[in-house]
């Protein structure tokens, strides 16, 4: 499965959902990748730690190998790093991924990405796509080169309002581009049980029939401590509420 997780308003947990749910699979056994897009590379500092300081092969060299010509593309396996964790590899995230952008988009190097997943797929059960906050050359690569899509979405009606503009994104993509990808669901993220805002803005969601998945991921100050320590949830405290969350909504996902 080559799932993505996609929002282009920033802030809303997606290297956190990202990271996390790997893991998670990680620890039940899977084979697992992760590849990071966003040149901030909050995912590859989640899940390496101290070492994403150092010089880490990553999708920014992958991208670049792409813009030169070759009689076999490559499956970009070279520029996959181990974790901390077993089974759980990730495909690290530089600076250098911005400066590429413009001659990526230029070349035309949109499906380059799924064609090297579609390669390696066979060494993972599970590839996981962090994205950048914005509709770009890198979020429409990963979105043609997924099967399914989830969308993080902190509960406010700005994000509300730019949800339907984002569903619109990826139907488009879809149909033009990648037949295989579906709106896997909606992930509540930071969600604030007695608060009545969140509560009436998801259930407006639910209404208007979206696949809003459940259960939704409780504001938690420990995800913040994870963060610092570059520890994902299931590693840091597996009886967490959120990490029973985390869990909970992984193992829902597919059905």
């Amino acid at each position: 499965m080559r799932r993505v997780v996609f929002n282009q308003k920033g802030g809303v947990g997606k290297s956190t959902i990202t990271s996390n749910l790997a893991a998670i699979a990680a620890s039940q056994g899977k084979r697992v990748l992760v590849i990071d897009l966003d040149c901030q590379g909050n995912t590859t500092r989640y899940l390496l730690g101290d070492a994403a300081d150092g010089e880490v092969a990553g999708s920014a060299d992958f991208f670049s190998q792409t813009l030169k010509f070759s009689v076999r593309d490559s499956d970009g396996s070279e520029f996959i790093s181990e974790t901390p964790w077993d089974n759980l590899h990730v495909m690290a995230a530089s600076a250098e991924l911005d400066e590429l952008h413009s001659k990526l988009e230029s070349r035309y190097k949109i499906f380059k990405l799924r064609d090297a997943l579609l390669k390696l797929q066979a060494q993972y059960d599970e590839i996981w796509i962090d994205t950048p906050p914005a509709l770009n050359f890198y979020t429409r690569s990963a979105l043609i080169a997924s099967q399914g899509c989830l969308i993080p979405f902190d509960c406010d009606d700005f994000s509300r309002r730019a949800l339907y503009g984002l569903l619109e994104a990826v139907d488009e993509i879809r149909a033009d581009h990648a037949p295989e990808l579906s709106v896997e669901g909606i992930v509540v993220n930071q969600f604030q049980a007695r608060a009545s805002l969140p509560q009436r803005v998801v259930q407006e969601l639910i209404d208007e029939g979206l696949p809003v998945l459940q259960p939704f991921l409780s504001s938690s100050v420990k995800v913040k401590e994870s963060h610092e320590l570059s520890r994902p949830m299931i590693h840091l405290d597996a009886r967490h509420k959120l990490t029973l969350e985390l869990v909970a909504l992984y193992e829902s996902l597919g059905r």
